[in-house]
């Protein structure tokens, strides 16, 4: 069974709760691991945790029966990716090579790992993937209740919350119909060979050849679309109908190699790429239908047909208004922090808009923290719904939550009251949070899926809100030197 964490020190080898964090650091990681070590030396935060953990992360590797990483390393690991922004190569080399991680860890200094190998990056991503979103959700809202009395000045002081919305992107390119029949071809063409070769199909020795060909044919229309010159429309549709002949002819290859492959027995990994050719085979057509109604018969395309990746089908499509950047691939992330900073709630929102999302967040808040924490709540016009505005108020005092559109007499008054404009004022700390978060790794998610969208998202507010409890202990911490 995995443990919690290695019980028995060595000799020499400091306790965690022990090792010293360098306190006038500039750098992000001594402030993270300073919030880590405060889980692991606060006994009521710690327990709870490690049961969350234990609940979701178990069990042993079922070929050999030895014990997998432990959750210590599991939940430090996790966190540092994200407080640093790195990828899982950095992360291998910082956990064999950086002393303050390593002793956080609680490994020894000679360690090496099992048999010498130490912890491959396929190791760390394989065991980080145990953590799902809605544990990491757990974790957070214990870390933001015990955290919260660390910065507060009275016992009683209650939550100025603030809500905002920004787009956390996946990791995709820019979509077209053009580059997205690409896409298709090109994958069709990488793993059908594949199959080819084991099952003996003729007719993809070339398969090189046809790639090289279809992007030439995609470079065409590109050159065309982007520039200008006589007849451009006339130059463009001979370019796609090329384009369309040639993938066209693809997509009956591919369909008759696919009737054969069925019809043959396959391993496990063989059904698994057959699986993969036939999505991207379905792709492959639906894109040749959409570039001949959109470019050749002039259709315009219903947004809810588009796709916007191939590679990672839950990417939406987000235009908020801005004129920099006017579309954000990705989703959006919905966050609410209190006048400290922290981020008391988050949800990664699908296929929803901000005034939805005002009750459910509103529930949330105030089950999680009790009727009477929040003294007030500020958002802006995006949240905005009367009907919302008026329930909300009955539990919370201060409500700002500016109107959309042309404002009554009464509207009018409620928005130039002194409070009112002065909370609407701090409600723009929040985009330094934001700031603060994408600095965390919450710009651009290059996990794969959903889950693991959402999973990037809980431990980079994780990461986010031990930096802001680690930078408070650490500051605690050299006022008592200064004093002392």
């Amino acid at each position: 069974m995995r443990q919690r964490f290695e019980r028995q020190l060595d000799l020499g080898q400091t306790p965690i709760e022990e090792v010293p964090i360098p306190p006038k650091s500039r750098d992000e990681l001594p402030p993270v691991l300073r919030g880590l070590q405060w889980i692991f030396q606060t006994p009521e935060v710690n327990e709870q945790i490690f049961q969350l953990l234990e609940e979701k992360v178990k069990g042993t590797k079922r070929a050999t029966g030895r014990p997998g990483m432990d959750l210590w390393h599991v939940l430090v690991l996790g966190v540092v990716r994200l407080a640093l922004d790195c990828d899982y190569d950095r992360l291998e080399y910082l956990v064999h090579y950086d002393t303050l991680l390593r002793r956080i860890m609680g490994l020894e200094s000679h360690f090496r790992g099992e048999f010498g190998k130490g912890f491959h990056q396929k190791t760390l991503s394989e065991n980080v993937c145990h953590v799902d979103e809605a544990l990491l959700a757990q974790i957070n809202e214990l870390v933001v209740k015990a955290g919260r009395p660390l910065f507060k000045k009275k016992d009683d002081e209650p939550i100025r919350a603030k809500s905002d919305t920004y787009v956390l992107e996946t990791n995709v390119h820019f979509p077209t119909d053009l580059n997205l029949l690409w896409d298709a071809c090109r994958k069709c063409l990488v793993l059908l060979p594949r199959l080819a070769r084991s099952h003996a199909l003729p007719g993809w020795r070339k398969a090189a050849t046809w790639q090289m060909q279809l992007k030439t044919f995609l470079r065409v229309c590109g050159t065309i679309h982007h520039g200008g010159g006589a007849k451009k429309r006339e130059r463009l549709e001979a370019a796609v109908k090329a384009y369309l002949q040639k993938a066209y002819s693809l997509e009956q290859k591919v369909f008759a190699s696919l009737l054969t492959l069925r019809a043959q027995p396959l391993s496990l990994v063989e059904q698994s790429t057959l699986a993969e050719v036939e999505y991207f085979h379905e792709k492959l057509i639906k894109h040749l239908d959409l570039i001949e109604r959109r470019v050749l018969k002039g259709e315009m395309i219903p947004h809810a047909e588009k796709d916007f990746s191939l590679f990672e089908p839950h990417t939406e499509w987000v235009n908020k208004g801005k004129v920099s950047p006017a579309v954000e691939l990705g989703h959006k992330l919905l966050i609410t922090t209190d006048q400290y900073s922290l981020v008391l709630d988050y949800k990664a929102m699908t296929q929803s808009s901000d005034v939805k999302e005002t009750l459910p967040l509103a529930d949330r808040l105030l089950a999680r923290f009790g009727d009477g924490s929040l003294q007030s709540w500020s958002m802006d016009k995006g949240f905005s719904a009367q009907q919302d505005r008026e329930l909300l108020e009955l539990f919370i005092p201060e409500v700002i939550m500016p109107k959309k559109g042309r404002r009554s007499q009464a509207d009018q008054a409620r928005e130039t009251h002194q409070t009112f404009r002065r909370l609407r004022r701090q409600h723009s700390v929040i985009e330094s949070d934001i700031n603060a978060l994408e600095h965390h790794g919450l710009n651009r998610c290059p996990d794969k899926g959903l889950s693991g969208f959402q999973r990037y998202v809980g431990f980079g507010i994780l990461a986010y809100n031990l930096h802001k409890i680690g930078n408070r202990l650490l500051v605690h911490q050299r006022r008592l030197k200064q004093a002392a």
